[in-house]
């Protein structure tokens, strides 16, 4: 008997609550499970030694195509985002034109169906052009052939309150989320980092943790207030630790994320003056960094969200006050989660899947992502190699993007296999091929 395409059997993958299986791989799903599975039409995966995961969801993607193709586009993104270990990406608003209006996010979204990597989610903007006036087609753009479910205008804050108000009251018709960049404008007018000794012995502008602490403060009112879903973009202070914890304590409903970057990298980073440590939120303290890890452990931090953000080498590479913002994140993210978390004796596996793939998918509502390795379920699975380790290097990546602040970091954990509705995108650690148009549009 000759063997099925796209039939698979993971042979003796570790599951993230530890114990084994084999899985059977058929027709997009998860056929069978247990041990010993033959299936003489079946190609098989050797995994002994490799964790099975859910196929990590990330809630905070910066694709920026359309208009910043440049940067990176869609296809380059998921062909990062596959290689990082994710099945399924959220791609925010700010590209060029703004994803703003159902044609926008239907185009989004459409790319990624043609790319065929992973499963890409368009995040509609809160506001008409980011420009915090009026709100943006929310309503169309729910109802579209996307079926937006997330909204923000990641990279500006929604900073009139009486606005903020109106697009949680809104979002509520559809259950959708808004996805705050929490950052008041006017506490950081010509902020380049943290405020603290640091910025004051470099004389760089200081970006103090009020800045973020006092929206996240008026957020979670208004989303106790109105009864609708918040989520707060990548935290990076003790302070608004402690305000989310007070209001999940409360009964908001408020969720939260973490960028791999705040969970490792410091302030002190940026004595260096290179711009690849230059990001928004920016690098915070040591105490920082430590309330993100006990917070994302204990549940407080839902979430880790990756704020890939790529940039052109040229607004990289250039004095420090002309430097854009951002940081590369999609294939170092499982990593550095595991180097800060897992290592560390914070989290284990199980935990792990649940910030990096549960819990984000159902976040955005993404019914067919996230879900539990069993009989009938989606295949859309992850194998990582805990004991493996590699040195980061920008050039290699499959990301237009460079400004990876890791570069030169030798990292734990290598990406295997990633399955994509049943269909192999990444096989021995390299791209495989793409996930057919037809299938992934059903």
């Amino acid at each position: 008997m000759t063997r099925e395409e796209n039939v698979y059997i993971i042979r003796g993958a570790t599951l993230p609550d530890t114990s084994t299986t084999d899985l059977l791989v058929k027709d997009g799903i998860i056929a069978d499970a247990g041990t010993g599975i033959s299936n003489a039409s079946a190609q098989v995966i050797d995994a002994e030694g490799l964790i099975a995961l859910p196929g990590l969801v990330d809630l905070h993607t910066h694709l920026r195509e359309p208009g910043r193709e440049d940067a990176e586009t869609v296809e380059t993104g998921s062909r990062s985002a596959a290689l990082g270990g994710f099945t399924a990406v959220h791609a925010m608003a700010n590209s060029t034109p703004v994803a703003d209006t159902a044609g926008v996010v239907e185009q989004v979204h459409s790319l990624g169906l043609e790319a065929g990597w992973v499963d890409v989610r368009p995040v509609g903007a809160v506001t008409v052009g980011l420009a915090g006036e009026r709100l943006a087609e929310l309503g169309a753009m729910a109802s579209s052939r996307a079926r937006v479910r997330v909204f923000s205008d990641d990279g500006i804050c929604v900073h009139d309150p009486v606005l903020m108000r109106r697009a949680l009251e809104y979002v509520k018709s559809f259950d959708g989320v808004i996805a705050q960049h929490a950052q008041d404008p006017r506490l950081t007018v010509g902020s380049q980092m943290n405020e603290g000794d640091v910025s004051a012995v470099l004389g760089l502008g200081g970006w103090p943790a009020v800045a973020e602490e006092s929206i996240i403060a008026r957020d979670v009112l208004l989303a106790k207030h109105v009864d609708s879903r918040l989520h707060v973009c990548h935290v990076s202070t003790a302070g608004s630790v402690e305000i989310i914890r007070w209001a999940k304590a409360r009964g908001v409903k408020v969720t939260a994320e973490v960028t791999p970057h705040h969970l490792l990298l410091t302030e002190e980073l940026v004595r260096s003056y290179d711009p690849v440590y230059k990001v928004n939120p920016p690098l915070r303290t040591s105490e920082d960094v430590t309330a993100l890890r006990e917070a994302l452990a204990d549940g407080t931090i839902d979430v880790v969200g990756t704020d890939h953000a790529p940039h052109p080498s040229e607004h990289k590479e250039c004095e420090w006050a002309q430097a854009a913002m951002g940081m590369t994140g999609l294939e170092t993210a499982l990593s550095v989660v595991q180097h800060t978390m897992i290592e560390t004796g914070m989290m284990g596996w199980k935990d792990f899947a649940r910030v990096t793939s549960t819990t984000p998918a159902a976040i955005g509502r993404v019914e067919t992502q996230g879900r539990p390795l069993t009989v009938g379920e989606p295949a859309n699975i992850t194998l990582v190699d805990p004991d493996g380790r590699w040195s980061v290097v920008p050039a290699r990546m499959a990301t237009k993007g460079r400004n990876s602040p890791f570069k030169g970091m030798e990292l734990p954990g290598k990406v295997q296999a990633v399955f994509f509705g049943g269909h192999p995108t990444v096989l021995n650690g390299e791209l495989a091929t793409r996930r057919p148009t037809a299938q992934a549009a059903k």
